[in-house]
């Protein structure tokens, strides 16, 4: 064997002055299990000193996950303690917000929140904001809006405060604890997962540190600086039920049975279909009416995608679903489905929807269920704001999966109470009527024009079609034209689509 003179290798004496040569190591040392942890761990006293080591200052963006619902603890912990820290004149970016996080009202007056971005309001700060609480408008973003926006850097996250049900001392972070059964839970982190990945620091918050390794993770440890334990992160009452129920309204029974009726006759039901389907009562039965179309025709659909209600997970352990994806677990059956089969994955924000992403999982959908609170005569769709003009719910996946799928079928009931669903022109435009296909009532259906293929077979199969503009008469004749909502001239919200251009603004409502 020949000998190798390496300093004939070229360059190799500037690698060495730059690098040096190998020298050896120290003997490992002798430690004990805890005192390996406690010497490498990212583990820190207090939420305090995790806020002081991440160099929040004023000015800054700081992000949160809405998986914990209205159960979450951690958004009004944080800011709180931000608040008496004296940093002030930051954004909030959440992925949403809802009744639990209404103390954010008094942190909005004293300026230690100037700014939020979201997909959704709800309880009383949506009212507060309604009435001109901020002196800035809301951007509301799409759930898909929202990952392109921080994947591009438009916006750009300081400091990620993240809960989670258990982590380990280096940070793998999950939406479940394997050794508590009945610890806080809210599976998948889905919202969280991106915000992790791309914010410059990242705090996760958790009641339960687990030992090494917390696989498998939402979140790694490679995406996190510092762990907090507090004593809880979220009321489990209120982060998720035990089983998303079903409907007995019998109108929204009729409205089910009708979506998969619309479904099966559409063309994209067949072997091997792709789903998303809401959590909402039409939702939940549609799909129970389409299981039982499954086993008749004898066929299975490859994925379901979304938002995950134990329905699909008993759909899936049937071997009726292939593979589920899950960017949010809506009950405990989902959240411990993810511990339990391996073909149900927890995907980002990204992977879920981000027009940005092009392998995004809503492009790949056959079709999808979705709810509205007003469609109008264009098919343009508002879940944004109610009949008061009150900010009242959130863009969430609407127009992302109503973009992406191949059809997007809308469901309410024509009237609520004397509200009317069916309208001239919406309060708020969040999903624009070119990409929505189908609107199913309990008093009929319509098909967007610019789908006549599906109009064709929907007819076809004897369906109650009719005509947008037939249903808005319908509406009139049963509760009459409400009077005009009043609004100031100024801005409250400001609605993005999906490619986060401007679709729509909302206005101070008027009281006066």
């Amino acid at each position: 064997m020949k000998s190798i003179d390496i300093k004939k290798i070229p360059h190799i004496n500037e690698i060495t002055a730059q690098h040096g040569s190998f020298a050896g190591t120290p003997a490992k040392p002798k430690e004990t299990f805890n005192e390996r942890m406690s010497a490498k761990n990212k583990v820190v006293p207090s939420l305090a000193e995790a806020i002081r080591l991440t160099g929040l200052r004023d000015g800054m963006t700081i992000s949160f996950h809405h998986h914990f619902r209205n159960g979450d603890y951690v958004v009004n912990m944080v800011v709180d303690e931000i608040a008496k820290m004296g940093i002030k004149n930051l954004t909030l970016a959440a992925s949403s917000l809802t009744d639990i996080h209404a103390p954010l009202i008094e942190h909005i007056k004293n300026g230690v929140i100037t700014h939020i971005e979201t997909s959704g309001l709800r309880g009383k700060l949506a009212e507060e904001v309604s009435r001109g609480l901020m002196d800035f408008p809301i951007v509301f973003r799409s759930h898909g809006g929202r990952a392109a926006a921080i994947e591009s850097g438009e916006l750009h996250i300081d400091v990620a405060f993240l809960g989670a049900p258990s982590c380990d001392p280096y940070g793998n972070a999950n939406g479940y604890n394997r050794d508590e059964e009945n610890a806080t839970c809210c599976g998948s982190l889905g919202y969280a997962k991106l915000d992790a990945l791309h914010a410059d620091k990242c705090v996760i918050i958790t009641d339960h540190i687990v030992r090494f390794p917390n696989t498998p993770y939402g979140i790694p440890e490679s995406n996190v600086d510092y762990v907090v334990k507090v004593d809880s992160i979220g009321d489990p009452k209120g982060i998720m039920s035990g089983a998303t129920r079903f409907t007995k309204n019998p109108k929204e029974l009729l409205i089910a049975k009708t979506a998969a009726e619309v479904i099966e006759a559409s063309g994209y039901f067949y072997d091997g279909f792709s789903m998303q389907m809401g959590s909402g009562g039409a939702s939940l039965a549609t799909a129970r009416y389409l299981r039982e179309k499954m086993i008749e025709k004898n066929i299975h659909a490859r994925f379901a995608l979304g938002g995950i209600t134990g329905q699909i997970v008993e759909m899936h352990e049937e071997g009726l679903v292939d593979k589920i994806l899950d960017v949010q677990s809506f009950d405990l059956i989902a959240a411990n489905s993810l511990k339990n089969n391996r073909f149900h994955q927890q995907i980002d924000a990204s992977v879920y929807a981000s027009y940005l992403n092009r392998g995004a999982a809503v492009n790949e959908l056959d079709f999808v269920i979705l709810s509205a609170l007003e469609i109008d005569t264009d098919f343009n769709v508002n879940v944004m704001t109610g009949s008061d003009g009150v900010i009242r719910g959130a863009i969430g996946g609407h127009p992302d999966t109503a973009a992406g799928a191949s059809l997007s079928v809308v469901v309410a009931p024509l009237t609520r109470g004397r509200i009317p669903t069916i309208v001239d022109k919406v309060n708020t435009v969040v999903t624009p009527g070119s990409v929505v296909d189908v609107v199913v009532t309990d008093q009929g259906l319509a098909v967007n024009p610019n789908r006549p293929e599906i109009k064709a077979l929907l007819e076809e199969a004897g369906l109650p079609v009719t005509t947008i503009e037939a249903l808005r008469d319908r509406c009139d004749r049963i509760v009459g034209k409400p009077e005009p909502i009043k609004y100031k001239n100024r801005i409250v919200g400001v609605v993005m689509y999906r490619d986060n251009t401007v679709i729509d603004v909302i206005h101070q409502i008027d009281e006066e």
